[in-house]
């Protein structure tokens, strides 16, 4: 943690996103109500007192891309969250356990990580529905084999260390020694890498929204982009402000997680020192 002050590309991430989680917090204060039932003059320039604009419809841009900053950091935090758990249990029990359990999970990972993430997510939500919720769990599933293979590499190594087998030989059950000491000495990569995954999913939300896939009755700054996207040589600002506030976010999250894989990632704290 000593060297995260010095580290300025952590500093930079860190401080963008937590802005955006200011401005998600302050939404309901900043602008009351739902922004998608906004009623304002159409296609107004940003400036006065619409400061990005307003869209077709005559809906305030500001508004929709703060409460769409909730949407985003929900998909981010929620799916990559929904990854970490499912990464960490999984591989911490194949790589303990070992023998046909780990060979089995093991085809298992591969398995799912080798299906489009994408077209199973667009074919979950046409099944059934956009429902934000079931979007952000559905992301989240499919991105847990990289974490989990990263905890498994992790625990093959760590079981092998001497405070793990002293806790073995003193009686503490095979569950209480992976979760209470060999996980919790192990998660630091698998929490960067997650880190990372978290601008996956900003990306796949605005995915999502930008073909039509997304909840209708949430604002998201995919949702800005596909609204704008017949208008983008009359009204440019309906494309512009959602695509620099996504490439931040992305760019941040990427930022936090490469800092925080080099600090965490035994591997690469060695190029570091």
């Amino acid at each position: 943690m000593k060297a995260f002050p010095r580290d300025l590309p952590f500093l930079i991430g860190t401080v963008v996103v937590l802005l955006m989680a200011c401005a998600a917090a302050l939404a309901p204060v900043l602008y009351p109500g739902n922004p998608l039932f906004s009623v304002a003059p159409p296609m107004q320039p940003p400036g006065g007192a619409y400061p990005l604009g307003t869209d077709h419809t005559g809906r305030d841009l500001a508004a929709m891309l703060v409460w769409g900053t909730r949407v985003s950091l929900l998909f981010a935090f929620g799916a990559a969250g929904i990854s970490l758990l499912c990464g960490v249990v999984l591989g911490a029990l194949s790589g303990y356990f070992g023998g046909i359990i780990d060979d089995v999970m093991s085809r298992f990972f591969e398995i799912f990580d080798v299906i489009p993430r994408l077209f199973l997510i667009i074919l979950v939500v046409a099944l059934f529905g956009s429902h934000l919720w079931l979007t952000v769990m559905i992301v989240g599933l499919t991105m847990w084999p990289s974490n989990a293979r990263i905890m498994r590499a992790q625990v093959l190594t760590l079981k092998k260390r001497g405070y793990a087998q002293a806790a073995v030989v003193s009686g503490a059950s095979h569950l209480s020694v992976l979760f209470g000491h060999i996980v919790p000495n192990g998660i630091g990569p698998v929490t960067a890498n997650s880190t990372l995954q978290m601008a996956y999913a900003v990306l796949t939300e605005a995915g999502l929204s930008f073909l039509g896939l997304s909840d209708p009755n949430v604002a998201s700054w995919g949702q800005v982009l596909y609204w704008g996207q017949g208008f983008i040589s009359s009204a440019p600002w309906m494309v512009v402000f959602p695509g620099v506030a996504i490439a931040m976010l992305l760019l941040s999250f990427h930022l936090v997680g490469s800092s925080l894989q080099a600090r965490l990632n035994p591997r690469l704290q060695k190029a570091i020192i």
